[in-house]
């Protein structure tokens, strides 16, 4: 990726999407974020160095596009918009939040398959998250052996995925290139490489060590991620 200013788009301003949208407008990106009422969020939104706009808006702004949103907001999102576009998908599947969705209940499907069917044209690139919101800035990580976390990072687009991971550098992380969107069920929710710190060895272990049936206990890598 060159070193030029990006414009990135983020579909949705919680916490994953604001913390993002605030580092990447500090590494000399220009950011837009996204909310139902981008009037009421302005000043919150330009207290980060972020512009804020409806969905539609965000994703027409961004030469990249971060989904940062719900799982279960996937049929929100503007698919025509993105047509073309890098999309890093951050989204994960929790059902008491989004509703039991078979495919991914029985681990038919790795939940960014879904989001690419959906986003018809689109480059998807599972990538961000498997980190907590309040470890993504540098000095807020905990530490891991050998100085830097690594991140997984996973797309069938071998360009884009080069470009999300020129990401990842600018922002300070190792990162891990886990294979095509069908291998990132090895990251996802509940499996030993979720939101755990972990350098480039470890991670490539904890990715090796997942099994598509078995879960950890719910909630047991936030436990984990605040040890250190």
């Amino acid at each position: 990726m060159n070193e030029h200013r990006l414009a990135v788009g983020i579909l949705g301003a919680g916490e994953i999407g604001s913390t993002l949208g605030k580092l990447l407008a500090q590494a000399g990106h220009e950011v837009m974020l996204s909310s139902r009422d981008p009037k009421a969020r302005t000043e919150e939104a330009a207290a980060i160095g972020c512009g804020i706009g409806t969905l539609e808006q965000a994703a027409a702004f961004g030469e990249i596009v971060i989904s940062a949103l719900p799982l279960s907001a996937l049929g929100e999102i503007p698919v025509k918009t993105l047509a073309g576009k890098v999309v890093i998908d951050t989204m994960n599947y929790y059902p008491a939040r989004d509703g039991a969705i078979a495919a991914f209940d029985e681990h038919r499907e790795a939940t960014s398959e879904r989001v690419a069917r959906q986003l018809t044209g689109a480059r998807v690139v599972k990538a961000f998250n498997a980190i907590l919101a309040y470890d993504l800035p540098r000095e807020e990580r905990p530490p891991v052996e050998g100085g830097r976390r690594a991140l997984p990072v996973a797309g069938d687009d071998e360009a884009a995925k080069a470009l999300v991971a020129a990401l990842h550098a600018q922002l300070d992380f190792d990162v891990f290139d886990a294979g095509s969107l069908a291998d990132s069920w090895r990251f996802e929710r509940a499996k030993p490489a979720y939101c755990i710190p972990l350098n480039h060895t470890q991670l490539r272990a904890a990715l090796n060590a997942a099994e598509r049936g078995k879960e950890l206990p719910h909630g047991s890598w936030r436990r984990k991620a605040r040890q250190d």
